[in-house]
Parts: C-alpha cells; structure tokens; sequence
C-alpha cells in the first residue's frame, strides 16, 4: 500500500482532496459507442466526451486514463502533490445521459467499484455514491445502499440530467434519502443543456472554462428559490469552484429576488423564509477545486464563513502538482488551515 510523502514539511494536518473523479472502465466504453452513434441528444455531451475520449492532444490522453485508475497511477499522483486522502466521485456526466434502466445498473457498478477502491485504501479514499436521477425512486434506494451497506460518504449529482432539474418535486425522493441519511449532495458541474448550449458551443465556452460554472450556478439557485431548502431545511449542497461565481453576486441576488417577489413579476416565484444569501450560507459548502487562487479563496471565506470551505484539486481534470504547497501558505491561522484542508471535510463528510 501507498503511503503519502506529503510536499513540504509537515504542517500538522492531512489534506484532503474533496472533489476527484474517476470513471468505471464499462462505463468509458459506453461512452466510446454513445458518441460513435450520435444516440445520446445532448451537444454538451457530445462536445465534451468526444473531446476526452477522441481527441489526440496529449491532455485529452492523459485525463482519460488517469480517471480509470483507482490504483497505484493515482497513488502516486497523491503523493507527489501531497494529498493525503481523495473523496471519488463519478465523472460528470456520470450516468445522467443513459436510459433509465442502464442508468440504474450503472450507478450501482460505479458504486461497487468506488468501494472497492476505499476497502483496498481505506485510508486514502473514501466515495461519494452515483444514482440515476431518471428514476427518482431507484435512486433514492442506490443512495440508501451505498451509503448504508458500502459506506460511501453522499451523493453526486452531475447538475441536469438531459435538460431536468433538481428542483422539479419528481426528484424529491433523492433530497429525502440524503436528508434522512445525513449526507451532503456534491452538485457537481454538467456542459449547459441543449435548450442553453449553442451559445457556449458558438465560442468555445461550453466545458470548464465558463459553461459549467453558468450552469450549475443556474442550477444551485433554481433549488433556492423555488424553495428546496425551506421544504428540507436540513438538506447540505456543496459546490466545487468555489460556488461557481454566486459567493460574489451574494448582494445582487438578495436585492434582485427580493424586488422580483415582491413586486409579482412571476406568478409561481414566492416569498422564501430567508434571504438567498442566508441559504447560500446555511445550506451549501464549498471547495476549491479548479480554483487554486488565494484572493478568491480568501473572498469566499469571508463572505461565506471560514467554516464553510474546503480543499479540492479537480483532479485528474485539473492536476496542478504544486497546488498544496502554494495553498499551504494562505493567510490564514493554523487552525483555519487544518479546518480548510482536514476537519471540515471530516465533519461534512462523516469521515
């Protein structure tokens, strides 16, 4: 087994990285043939999975074999960066462009092999559980097993799944397992759905660049402010990218929505028990991954609450080996630094 060589001196703290992908081999088959027949009606995937799987750039080769590695490769990527210990979850889109029944038996493969890789490591990995939003019902239960019988630590939800949204009541049964399981759902990033997509695609903004924080941004206030968290109080969201830019537009979205609800601009937008902002800050954590810049993750700490974020990399999306020694330094006390890279994943996650 691996052990970790951590970069620099020792500083008292494990680091913990909180959003890191990996993908079945099964599954990156299907998604070779799904884009072969042009049979899955989504741009976004078409453009984005077309890319990692076929293109021959030396980018698009070394993120998709590094996402099938639960193994030694990936180990050795850890220790080289100093992270001590990864919480996996299933690449985005995940299984949300599959038919209903192949959706369902995907996620549970998924499942199987993520805990397989943490009962193998179980000091390096832990997991989050892939469902299929297709079948509300199914997943619920997968949700319920993974985290009851396989010990995953909450679910990931890879933003829409072909057009559909979180705060549609159908997906209901989903926030009702993972607030009676107490578990955090990791709204993760999806390519914008057809119905927004031609804009992004037009310019090249689709995939990480910017479509994805405009997207799952869209995606996190859908669920405020059509009133998720006022029916689940006790549900947790977190958001990678530091919160895909909504830390920033916290002033904005409390004058806009209030002025909006007010004036009874929408017929089917109510009054909320709180302010957007208070839901962004009572509901929702936040990582880093993707965002290895001190002024913004200093900003989101200040306007979110020290508490509320945590260290992720994106890897192997975005594997920048000197990451942790720059995030080391960040001006912050030693205890807001072990809580950053250790103790508030431990505490959102059960760890």
């Amino acid at each position: 087994m691996s052990t970790v060589s951590p970069v620099g001196p020792a500083k008292g703290y494990r680091r913990i990285a909180t959003e890191e992908a990996f993908i079945p081999s099964e599954l990156h088959r299907m998604y070779r043939e799904l884009v072969a027949s042009g049979s899955v009606d989504d741009p976004g995937f078409n453009s984005l999975i077309g890319y990692y799987l076929g293109h021959p750039s030396e980018r698009a080769r070394n993120v998709s074999e590094r996402l099938q590695d639960l193994g030694e490769r990936r180990l050795a990527d850890m220790d080289s960066a100093g992270i001590d210990m990864q919480i996996l979850s299933l690449t985005s889109p995940g299984v949300q462009v599959l038919k209903p029944d192949a959706a369902v038996a995907m996620a549970r493969l998924a499942n199987d092999q993520a805990a397989e890789a943490v009962r193998r490591h179980p000091t390096r990995f832990a997991a989050l559980a892939a469902v299929a939003p297709q079948n509300p019902a199914e997943a619920a239960k997968e949700l319920e097993r993974a985290v009851t019988k396989l010990g995953m630590k909450g679910v990931i939800i890879n933003s829409h799944t072909l057009g559909e949204y979180l705060d549609d009541p159908k997906f209901y049964p989903i926030f009702e397992a993972a607030t009676a399981l107490k578990v955090p759902v990791y709204l993760h990033p999806n390519t914008p759905s057809k119905k927004m997509i031609e804009p992004f695609l037009e310019s090249g903004l689709d995939g990480a660049l910017y479509g994805f924080a405009v997207e799952t941004g869209l995606h996190a206030l859908r669920l405020i402010v059509k009133g998720v968290f006022d029916r689940y109080p006790d549900l947790t969201v977190i958001l990678g990218h530091l919160g895909e830019a909504l830390p920033f537009w916290l002033f904005r979205l409390d004058y806009m929505h209030r002025g909006t609800v007010s004036s009874g601009r929408y017929d089917f937008l109510k009054p909320l028990k709180k302010p957007v902002s208070a839901y962004l800050r009572d509901n929702f954590y936040y990582t880093t991954s993707g965002m290895p810049w001190a002024p913004a993750i200093g900003f989101t700490q200040s306007v979110i609450g020290m508490d509320r974020v945590m260290y992720a990399m994106d890897y192997p999306y975005q594997y920048v080996h000197d990451e942790v020694r720059a995030q080391d330094a960040l001006p912050i006390s030693d205890a807001d630094k072990k809580a950053f890279f250790q103790t508030t994943a431990e505490r959102v996650f059960r760890l």
